[in-house]
């Protein structure tokens, strides 16, 4: 089930019904939970098995832990985590990459992952991975205290709105939520309503009807022009983006109407002025987890500049490998670490010169920044797409117009260049949209038309959605 398709809708509004007859805050735990783990097994159910026995460890480590605050038990809580993450994410690609080292040694040997390196990775292994071991590493430094018993600790982990592709969440930010469930609330409803239907509609008319433009650009590389190179990638930077944001919101939507609040994963990133404000605004949570957990442990900006900037790309190519097991990934990473330590350096110089006290030359930065910022990481997002470096090389030396098509037998129609450039638009102009609607309040229409006609206009848009809005794909981050 996913959050675009009519058996998740189903699925939540039987669950709703529920939820609203129970009465004490132990029922509506219980409930969340068996939908939680319904929700997760309607994907894979064998790998309930993975999932139960790593809530099972984790949970007496981390009480352990609270009650011990010992290292060698939070070392080994990161170890037990890392392990199968390792085993079930990167597996083949470590098998791989031997496997090629031995080829320039000895070639007689076949570089490819043998197929019992190759299985289907547990859909949501990063994210509740990290999810726990965030909680693992709060508990041994004193940041949560608080004992809690196995069946919460399973709906921290399980929450179905963020199990799959996050927001990953902390827990001070949620246990205390799961301890005081409410009842239903019509403010709540109203409310999480529209801001799930707002990430419907981004995910299902817009970043679906663009992933089959970008596949077809993609898998003809060495026929696309400079034009078309740069046409498909930022395609693609605007899919990747309305289907993940699409995705938050519609979890952060769905925790809303049960009265649960997480936190937001991302803020109009595309209108990031330099590469360390981007990363404050995309994928905030995966952001904020590589600053807590690994950028500031390895010394952060406190130590030397060279040991700054080490640790910002060592937290970069990380962050690439979290996303994928590719080494593709890898160098998207070592691009943004390579961005951001540039950045950083330029910032420095800029200070030195006084340019920062200079409220014209700040404005010129400023005005710059944008379209550099958004050119950049738009080049990027060519090696997160591809599903080689061989066909990531094409495009981006077409893009800097070092490959020049073989044939350019590959075009594009005048209403898909039409549906880029005006997503794209939209994309920009999503501050302003969002910032009406805050200034009006979210739900300021719904309180001003009879029940008949909100329901109607719920059903409408939901059909709209699902029908017209191409074909139901799953999210990008799924694979992650």
């Amino acid at each position: 089930m996913i959050f675009s398709s009519f058996s998740f809708i189903l699925f939540f509004l039987a669950l709703l019904a529920i939820y609203a007859r129970l009465t004490s805050v132990e029922q509506r735990a219980g409930l969340l939970l068996a939908g939680s783990i319904l929700f997760y097994a309607s994907w894979e159910p064998v790998y309930l098995l993975l999932l139960g026995s790593s809530l099972l460890i984790n949970h007496r480590l981390y009480l352990h832990i609270l009650e011990r605050r010992s290292r060698t038990l939070v070392i080994l809580g990161i170890v037990i985590n890392l392990a199968v993450l390792g085993t079930f994410k990167y597996l083949g690609l470590m098998v791989e990459t031997g496997s090629w080292f031995a080829h320039l040694f000895d070639h007689s040997i076949t570089v490819a992952q043998p197929q019992w390196a190759n299985w289907v990775l547990p859909l949501g292994i990063s994210f509740f991975t990290f999810q726990m071991l965030s909680a693992l590493i709060d508990a041994y430094r004193g940041e949560w205290k608080r004992a809690v018993d196995f069946r919460e600790w399973c709906l921290y982990v399980t929450f179905f709105p963020q199990l799959i592709a996050g927001p990953i969440v902390r827990a001070h930010q949620l246990f205390d939520q799961l301890e005081g469930l409410q009842p239903l609330s019509s403010a709540n409803l109203r409310v999480g309503s529209v801001i799930f239907v707002g990430g419907l509609i981004k995910k299902s008319v817009f970043a679906d009807n663009l992933a089959p433009v970008v596949d077809r650009l993609y898998s003809h590389p060495e026929q696309l022009d400079f034009t078309l190179s740069w046409l498909a990638t930022t395609a693609f930077g605007m899919q990747i983006y309305l289907d993940f944001s699409g995705y938050s919101e519609m979890a952060l939507g769905i925790a809303w109407m049960l009265g649960i609040k997480l936190p937001r994963n991302f803020l109009y990133p595309y209108i990031s002025r330099n590469f360390s404000e981007f990363w404050t605004r995309w994928h905030i949570t995966l952001s904020c987890w590589l600053r807590d957990y690994l950028y500031i442990p390895l010394g952060g900006s406190r130590c030397s500049l060279s040991r700054t900037y080490f640790n910002l790309m060592v937290t970069m190519l990380l962050g690439g490998l979290w996303h994928g097991a590719g080494w593709t990934f890898v160098f998207w990473g070592f691009l943004h670490g390579s961005y951001l330590v540039v950045y950083h350096a330029l910032s420095r110089l800029y200070s030195a010169w006084g340019l920062v006290r200079d409220q014209g030359a700040g404005r010129i930065l400023s005005l710059l920044g944008w379209p550099l910022t958004f050119t950049l990481t738009s080049f990027t997002w060519v090696f997160f797409r591809a599903p080689s470096f061989d066909r990531a090389w094409t495009i981006s030396g077409t893009m800097l117009g070092l490959v020049h098509p073989v044939r350019a037998l590959v075009s594009m129609r005048m209403y898909e260049m039409v549906a880029i450039l005006g997503t794209f638009g939209l994309v920009l102009m999503e501050p302003l949209i969002v910032g009406w609607f805050q200034k009006k309040g979210v739900d300021w229409w719904w309180v001003r038309v009879p029940y008949m006609v909100r329901g109607l206009a719920y059903a409408g848009v939901i059909l709209f959605v699902v029908v017209m809005g191409g074909h139901t794909q799953k999210f990008i981050y799924f694979d992650f």
